[in-house]
């Protein structure tokens, strides 16, 4: 996880996943302050991914680290109904992997 086992609530405290800090996390409100598109939520998070790395990101909810020169974005999304669940995750950027 992005956190030790239970100190996640010590991190949410501390700022880590804000804006400014180590690990930002729902830079744009996320997938509800969108009216959660269903159908269309991975592409809208992708789509926040694209501004984020490409510096075209509002000032309002810019990631510092991405500012920075950090080129990596992760996107988690899960949906479907009882007895049918799809999850995806994609991590996308220009950094080289090791």
């Amino acid at each position: 996880g992005f956190s030790e086992r239970g100190a996640g609530w010590e991190d949410v405290l501390s700022g880590a996943f804000d804006l400014g800090g180590e690990l930002p996390v729902n830079p744009d409100g996320g997938l509800k302050a969108f009216g959660h598109p269903i159908g269309a939520s991975g592409l809208r998070m992708l789509f926040e991914c694209w501004l984020q790395l490409r510096g075209e990101a509002p000032a309002e909810r810019t990631i510092a680290s991405i500012a920075a020169g950090r080129k990596l974005a992760l996107t988690h999304n899960l949906g479907g109904a009882p007895g049918e669940c799809v999850s995806f995750v994609s991590v996308v950027g220009s950094e080289p992997t090791a």
